[in-house]
């Protein structure tokens, strides 16, 4: 198992044009799908059916409903990568490097679950953390600045209705970024 320091910009320049890269989780984030289209890769996402609408008007090009077909049956042909965001079951987590050609990767963000590898085939697990760095992180801002990254933002809320927002959140009710605004002393 591999660990790497992790911003999306560092995911993304190990995504090149022409891989195919499965997401599982991505409908918290549309940071990670948004940079892998932009490296000229091919993004299989999964989606429930609230969140599929907003998984594919990020650029995904194919989404699988998660809560109709079991990944591994989903998966026709082998990916360069899987990116798992999601927390899932470890049995789901061990069984998909199987997903992977050889020499690819599974990156992992659920750091509870080592992310599992496949010696023999050469599919390398990677545990991705986050490490603020403020060349990435500007490098974030140019994108989001120029509009090569959408930043989505679905809602505005005061400080006070935070656990409002943890409710819907945990309940799958949210869709894009919350900015959680403190009100002026």
């Amino acid at each position: 198992m591999e660990e790497v320091p992790n911003t999306f910009v560092t995911l993304s320049a190990s995504v090149h044009l022409g891989q195919t890269i499965w997401m599982l989780g991505v409908a918290s984030t549309g940071f990670a799908l948004q940079l892998a289209k932009n490296a000229g890769a091919y993004v299989i996402a999964t989606a429930g059916p609230r969140s599929s609408e907003h998984v594919e008007a990020a650029g995904a090009d194919e989404v699988v409903d998660h809560t109709a077909t079991e990944v591994s049956a989903a998966v026709t042909e082998l990916v360069d990568v899987v990116l798992n965001l999601a927390p899932i079951d470890p049995a789901q987590l061990a069984a998909l490097p199987a997903l992977i050609r050889s020499g690819g990767v599974l990156v992992n963000t659920t750091v509870w679950m080592p992310a599992p590898s496949d010696e023999q085939r050469g599919v390398r697990g990677i545990d991705l953390f986050v490490n603020s760095d403020a060349e990435q992180l500007s490098r974030l801002v140019a994108l989001v600045d120029s509009g090569g990254l959408r930043v989505d933002v679905a809602q505005r809320v005061p400080l006070a209705q935070l656990p409002a927002v943890h409710a819907q959140a945990a309940a799958g009710e949210l869709h894009g970024k919350v900015v959680i605004v403190a009100s002026a002393a």
